[in-house]
C-alpha cells in the first residue's frame, strides 16, 4: 500500500441484479467499470463464506468455502451449466433488500439443476477443471471436510455438529467412511458448488486486475461454533468432550456496554496451534490471499490479547484477559507465504500491547471519521489521521454518514460543521472530502455515502438480530454523475492510482471545494 489511493466498501451481496442478491456475474463486472470511472483502485468486500443463522458474513460456517448464494445464474447459463428455460421466468425478488429465505431456496434449487445438467451433459474441459480444482493441495486442506460437513448438515436437518450422533461428532474413521459412502452424491454436489464459486470468483478477480483494481477482503479473527472448522479441528479449540465451548470470545464491559459483549465464538488453543507451526492459520491466509489482494484483519487486538469468557456466563463481565499469539503467528505465516498485505482493524479499546504489535508488524491501522467528533481529542479526528492508517468515513457497522449526522447530538454536529467548513447540506460529501484530504495512504468510503443515502441503507446494526446484511444498491443509482464527482475528488486529492489518468474536463460541475 505504497501509493496514495482510494476505494469503495460494498459487499458482494449488495450488488444490483435480478435474482434477489448480488452475484459474481455481469453486474459485478459492471461495478468494476463504475469504480474505474470513479477513479477508485480498491474494492473492499466483507467475508465471502457461507452464512449461517442471521446471515452475517462474520459467522460463516466455513473459514475457507465460498458462499454459493453468490454464484451467478447468468454465468452458469453462459458456461452451458444451466438449461436456458431455468431463467425464463425467475421469481420477482426485491431490488432493494435481500430476502435470504426465498432467495436461498430458489438458488439452491437452481444449483441442483445445474448439477444435474453437469452430470448428464458435462463438457470434457469443465469436468477436468472440477477434478483439478478438487486436487489442488490448498483445496484438499479444507474441501473434503466442507463437502462432508455440508452433506451431514442436510442429513441431520441442519442441527449443529455438536448435536450429531457421537461417532460422527467425534469423527470416528469408520463413521466418516460410512457417511462419505452413503452421502456420496450430496458430497459431490457440495464440492461442485465450491468449484463454481471458485471459477466465477477467479474470473471476477482477473477482471479487477485488468482494470487496475485491487480487492480488499476481510478476515474475522474467530470462527463460528457451528462451523466445519471447529468440527474438523476440535483439538485446536477449547471444547468439552461433547464439542461444546468451554470458553468463548467477546469484549469486556465499557462505557457503551456495561455488561460487555459475549460473542460466543470458541476460543483457540494457541498452545496447540503453536505446536503445529500455526498450520491452520497459514492455510487460512493462503486461501484468503488467493481470493483478494489485500486483507483486513477483523478484531486485530485479539492477536495481542483477547477477552476469554466462561461459556456458562450469560454476559462478558466474568471474562478475563489472556495473551494472544502476538508477532510469532504472523512471522510463521510470513515465512510460509511471503510479505503479508494486511490491514489491522484496531478499533475499540486499544492497549499499548496492541499498538506495539501493529507497529512491530508494520501494518496500517484504521481510523473512522464518524468517531472523530464525539470528543475534542479523538484520534479519529481528520486533523489527527496519520499516514500509516486506512481512513474510513464509516464501516459496515456504522450508520451511513447522512444517518449518523442526523442522529448526532448538538455538540457533535457543531464540531462536524466547524471542522469540515460545512453548511450541513452535503455532509456525506464533506466527510468524503475530509477523508480523501488526510495523509492516510488509503481512504475507503461505503458506497452508501457516495450516494448520499440515509439510515434505510445501513448494512449492519450490531446487536439487532433482524434486518442486517440485507441492503442492496439499485442499478439506476450507479450512474455517471456520482462516479464523475468522485473521480474529480480523487484526482484533486492525489489518490488516483489507476493505470490511466482521468480525461481532461472529466466533470464541469466544479464539485471540489
Amino acid at each position: 500500500m505504497q501509493e496514495r489511493s482510494a476505494g469503495i466498501l460494498l459487499h458482494t451481496t449488495s450488488l444490483p441484479g435480478g435474482f434477489g442478491i448480488g452475484e459474481l456475474g455481469s453486474e459485478a463486472v459492471a461495478f468494476l467499470d463504475w469504480l474505474r470511472a470513479a477513479g477508485q483502485s480498491v474494492w473492499q468486500i466483507l467475508p465471502l463464506g457461507p452464512t449461517g443463522p442471521g446471515n452475517s458474513p462474520y459467522t460463516a460456517t466455513s473459514a475457507f468455502a465460498g458462499n454459493p448464494l453468490l454464484i451467478s445464474p447468468t454465468g452458469l447459463l453462459e458456461a452451458g451449466l444451466l438449461p436456458r428455460e431455468t431463467l425464463a421466468d425467475p421469481p420477482a425478488f426485491s431490488d432493494q433488500r435481500v430476502d435470504y429465505g426465498p432467495v436461498g431456496a430458489w438458488k439452491s434449487d437452481l444449483l441442483r439443476t445445474s448439477w444435474r445438467q453437469f452430470r448428464s451433459r458435462t463438457p470434457q474441459p469443465t469436468e477436468q477443471e472440477l477434478e483439478e480444482f478438487s486436487a489442488r493441495p490448498e483445496n484438499r486442506f479444507w474441501l473434503d471436510d466442507w463437502a462432508l460437513y455440508s452433506a451431514l448438515k442436510g442429513r441431520f436437518a441442519g442441527v449443529a455438529w455438536n448435536r450429531w450422533p457421537e461417532e460422527v461428532r467425534r469423527r470416528e474413521p469408520d463413521a466418516l467412511r460410512s457417511a462419505r459412502r452413503q452421502l456420496a452424491e450430496e458430497v459431490e454436489f457440495q464440492r461442485y458448488q465450491q468449484f463454481l464459486f471458485d471459477r466465477q470468483w477467479s474470473s471476477l478477480k482477473a477482471e479487477a486486475a485488468r482494470r487496475g483494481i485491487r480487492l480488499l477482503g476481510d478476515l474475522p479473527m474467530y470462527v463460528a461454533e457451528d462451523s466445519v472448522d471447529v468440527w474438523a479441528h476440535q483439538e485446536l479449540f477449547h471444547l468439552d468432550p461433547r464439542g461444546r465451548p468451554i470458553t468463548v470470545a467477546g469484549v469486556p464491559p465499557d462505557a457503551f456496554s456495561p455488561t460487555g459483549q459475549r460473542w460466543g465464538n470458541p476460543i483457540y488453543r494457541w498452545d496447540r496451534l503453536r505446536a503445529t507451526g500455526y498450520a491452520w492459520w497459514i492455510e487460512r491466509l493462503r486461501a484468503a490471499l488467493r481470493r483478494t489482494d489485500l486483507l483486513r484483519l477483523d478484531h486485530f487486538r485479539g492477536f495481542a490479547g483477547y477477552w476469554e469468557i466462561p461459556a456458562s456466563a450469560e454476559t462478558a463481565e466474568a471474562g478475563r484477559w489472556r495473551q494472544g499469539p502476538g508477532a510469532e503467528l504472523f512471522r510463521a505465516i510470513s515465512d510460509a507465504l511471503g510479505p503479508l498485505p494486511l490491514i489491522a482493524e484496531d478499533l475499540g479499546r486499544i492497549t499499548p500491547d496492541v499498538e506495539d504489535l501493529r507497529t512491530d508488524l508494520a501494518l496500517p491501522g484504521m481510523r473512522v471519521l464518524q468517531f472523530g467528533f464525539a470528543s475534542p481529542d479523538s484520534e479519529h479526528h481528520p486533523d489527527r489521521i496519520t499516514e500509516d492508517t486506512v481512513v474510513y468515513t464509516g464501516t459496515h457497522d456504522n450508520d451511513t454518514a447522512r444517518g449518523w449526522f442526523q442522529a448526532a447530538g448538538q455538540e457533535e454536529r457543531r464540531r462536524v460543521l466547524e471542522t469540515l467548513a460545512s453548511d450541513g447540506s452535503q455532509v456525506p460529501w464533506d466527510l468524503i472530502r475530509a477523508a480523501f484530504s488526510t495523509p492516510a495512504r488509503l481512504a475507503i468510503v461505503p458506497l452508501q455515502d457516495v450516494l448520499g443515502l440515509g439510515s434505510e441503507a445501513r448494512m449492519n446494526r450490531p446487536g439487532e438480530p433482524q434486518g442486517s446484511w440485507e441492503w442492496r444498491v439499485e442499478k439506476r443509482q450507479l450512474s455517471a454523475a456520482p462516479a464523475a464527482r468522485l473521480a474529480e475528488l480523487t484526482e484533486h486529492c492525489g489518490r488516483w492510482a489507476l493505470p490511466t489518468r482521468p480525461a481532461a474536463g472529466l466533470d464541469q460541475s466544479n464539485h471540489v471545494r
